[in-house]
């Protein structure tokens, strides 16, 4: 009885802890971009943030940066061959992330993905228009 008991308790604290900081994607599963969303999560949350997946790879602050911390993409938008760019590259700086990480369509799909949900939290900056001069 009792080592059922212990059992169910350990269970019980193990799912706890599993839950604990478990990251979410927060788009439907009959949403187009749930793929790229997945695959993000996958082989891209290590290093980077996107609260749409609940990643959080990234450096809060400059002095808890490590090697690894890779762009916000909360903050940092991007387009389509900007993604497939890196993803093909290794990043911009070819430092640390491995070239190829995902290929074909599955980077498409990421890359189509994180066009449409990069840089939702970027902060609002008024725009100017400014007439070039013809002379």
């Amino acid at each position: 009885m009792k080592l059922a008991a212990m059992t169910a308790v350990l269970l019980a604290c193990a799912v706890a802890l599993g839950a604990c900081g478990s990251q979410e994607i927060k788009l439907a599963k009959s949403n187009p971009d749930y793929k790229g969303a997945v695959l993000f999560l996958d082989h891209c949350s290590g290093c980077h943030s996107l609260a749409t997946v609940g990643a959080e790879g990234s450096a809060t602050a400059i002095s808890n940066r490590v090697k690894t911390n890779a762009p916000n993409f909360n903050i940092r938008k991007e387009n389509v061959e900007q993604v497939l760019y890196a993803i093909r590259n290794g990043g911009f700086s070819g430092a640390i992330m491995p070239e190829n990480i995902l290929v074909g369509q599955d980077a498409q799909d990421v890359a189509k993905f994180l066009a449409k949900y990069s840089g939702l939290q970027a902060e609002k900056v008024p725009a100017t228009n400014i007439a070039l001069s013809t002379k």
